[in-house]
This record gives structure tokens, C-alpha cells and sequence, in this order.
């Protein structure tokens, strides 16, 4: 038996990287999972055959956060497909292309904080609302809100939102007994850290890593795992920074 047999749980951004890590991670764990994708069903149906293959339950439900009632209506149709709901990932995120402050748009800034931020209030105002007690939420943010640099001042921004609003959630749930937990990835080797970051910088990276080598999608899923399942009970309002040392 896993430890999250029966468990209903909703990733948002599950078709790809780190995202599809933590569906199918938590799937393997007997959770019941609908994920969320933006504009990839190819990528989607992929994660939906390759958890059935191996004996778990995933749903597919397209979702773009950029628009304010998608959100709630994800939530609702997650509810509505599994019965309930006792785990919520927020890990959607939008891609970007770095860009510095004075070159930023309002446009840009917008979207980065409606799909980044707003839709994580969203999301985690709906599960504060019809999560069953004990259940558990876990926002995933970056190692850039501790560690800055140049062009992702709106995805900082919106990551450091979202730590804000899970520090809060602690504790205003924590008397239901349900959880709330960031994860803040360092380097992870996916698509969009290949996307904004050129070989050389990945190569800089991996070398100032205490652990030597980027993060895999898979090793943030398991930390997510962890947070999600019955031992981190006692865990609560914490950031935890799933970098290979980096700080």
C-alpha cells in the first residue's frame, strides 16, 4: 500500500519537468491525481498513459492562469473528478524570458503575477475552503527569492508572493491539522532553466553546487512527496530549499 492511498491531489503545471515529477510521484504513492496543463495536450496525455502503465490515476485538465476564473474553475472540476481534495501542489509557472527591470512591461508583469501569484491565492482560497482536515498544501518557489539576479524580477516577485501567502495559510490551517509547505528548487535540469540560462551558466552552476550537477525534476518530487505524505505531519509554515547545497 502507498502512503497516500485514496489521498485526492491536484498538481497545477504536471505535464512537464518538475511538475510531471511530482504527478507521477505522488501517483506511485496511491494518490488520485488531476494536473493542470497550459497549452501542451500531446504532453499531457503522454503523463496520463505513462501513470496508468504503471498502475496510478491521473487526470488531465487544460488550465491558463493567466486568465483569473481558471483557477477556481480547475479546483472545482479537480473536486468534482475525484471526490475530494487532500493535497494541493501549486507548481505552474509561466514561462519567461529574463528581461531587466527597466525593460519590463506592465503586460509582463501582469502575467507573471496572475498565472505566478494571483492563481496560487486561488487555488489555496479554494482548498482553505473544502480541503478535508489534515490534508496538505505545498507551494513550489525558487532559490531566486533568496538568491536575486539580473531579469527575473517579476518572476521573484511572484515566487516571493506565493511564499507569503503559504507562510499565512500555516497558520490560519494549522488548526484543521493541514500543512503548508514551500519547496524552493535550486538549479533544476528542465526546459525552462534550459530555456532561460545558456550551457555556460548551467556549467557555472553545477560547479558552485555542493553536490556537483543540477537538480533532476525527480528530486524536488520526492521532497514534495515527503511534505505530502504522513511523516511531515509535524511540518509546517517552512521553506524547504531542495538546491544540492546551493545557497
Amino acid at each position: 500500500m502507498g502512503v497516500l492511498d485514496g489521498k485526492a491531489a491536484v498538481v497545477t503545471g504536471g505535464s512537464r519537468g518538475i511538475g510531471r515529477a511530482i504527478v507521477e510521484r505522488l501517483a506511485r504513492d496511491g494518490a488520485h491525481v488531476v494536473f493542470s496543463y497550459a497549452a501542451s495536450a500531446a504532453h499531457a496525455e503522454e503523463v496520463e498513459r505513462a501513470v496508468g502503465k504503471a498502475g496510478g490515476t491521473a487526470h488531465a485538465v487544460a488550465a491558463d492562469f493567466r486568465e483569473p476564473a481558471t483557477a477556481e474553475r480547475l479546483m472545482e472540476r479537480a473536486e468534482h473528478l475525484l471526490g475530494g481534495l487532500d493535497v494541493l501542489v501549486n507548481n505552474a509557472v509561466l514561462p519567461f524570458t529574463p528581461t531587466r527591470l527597466a525593460d519590463t512591461d506592465e503586460k509582463q508583469y501582469d502575467e507573471a503575477m496572475a498565472a505566478n501569484a494571483k492563481a496560487v491565492f486561488l487555488t489555496m482560497r479554494y482548498a482553505a475552503r473544502r480541503m478535508r482536515d489534515g490534508g496538505r498544501i505545498v507551494g513550489i518557489s525558487s532559490l531566486n527569492t533568496a538568491r536575486p539576479g539580473p531579469g527575473i524580477g517579476t518572476y521573484a516577485a511572484s515566487k516571493g508572493a506565493l511564499e507569503q501567502l503559504c507562510a499565512v495559510a500555516a497558520v490560519e490551517l494549522g488548526g484543521r491539522g493541514i500543512t503548508v509547505n514551500v519547496v524552493s528548487p535550486g538549479a533544476t535540469d528542465t526546459d525552462l532553466l534550459r530555456g532561460t540560462n545558456p550551457p555556460e551558466a548551467l556549467e557555472r552552476v553545477s560547479g558552485l553546487t555542493p553536490l556537483g550537477r543540477l537538480g533532476r525534476p525527480a528530486d524536488v518530487a520526492d521532497v514534495v512527496a515527503f511534505l505530502a505524505g504522513p511523516d511531515a505531519r509535524w511540518l509546517t509554515g517552512q521553506n524547504l530549499r531542495a538546491t544540492g547545497g546551493l545557497g
